[in-house]
């Protein structure tokens, strides 16, 4: 299993954070656009347990795939957490938690995933992969600085 967390403070309120980041509307936004995330299933304005949303994306390496997550748990303006049911990794367990501090709202992400192809996984993950989700939690970072301060 690889993990990576990710703090960022924004300058809004928590309601507006939760608003935001509830809504799966707004995901492709934040995404890369190199990733082609494209939402094929209807997307409600807020998240709720079981909700399932699947996604055409392009992972890596341009290679196209259906992606399917299910919100598993929410605690109204505190967390939510989505996990893979099916798409590029054997394992993926995202928790989105938010807090509010002065002056803004805390935003932290932990993400557990692990790989397909054993060894060979592995070593992709230590070249490839693992890049490339930090890059997408960078790009995420970099735009919501843009978007909201």
């Amino acid at each position: 299993m690889h993990r990576i967390t990710t703090v960022q403070t924004l300058p809004i309120s928590l309601d507006e954070a939760w608003a935001f980041f509830s809504d799966p509307r707004n995901l492709a936004q934040i995404t890369p656009k190199d990733m082609n995330l494209i939402p094929t299933s209807p997307l409600p304005d807020h998240t709720y347990p079981g909700m399932l949303i699947t996604y055409k994306v392009k992972p890596l390496l341009g290679i196209p795939m259906l992606w399917v997550t299910e919100i598993t748990h929410v605690r109204e303006r505190e967390f939510f957490v989505d996990e893979q049911r099916m798409g590029p990794y054997r394992i993926w367990h995202h928790q989105h938690h938010f807090r509010a501090i002065p002056g803004g709202v805390e935003m932290t992400d932990i993400v557990d995933y692990r790989v397909p192809g054993g060894p060979f996984g592995l070593l992709l993950n230590k070249i490839m992969i693992g890049k490339k989700v930090e890059g997408i939690f960078e790009y995420r970072r970099n735009k919501l600085i843009e978007m909201f301060g």
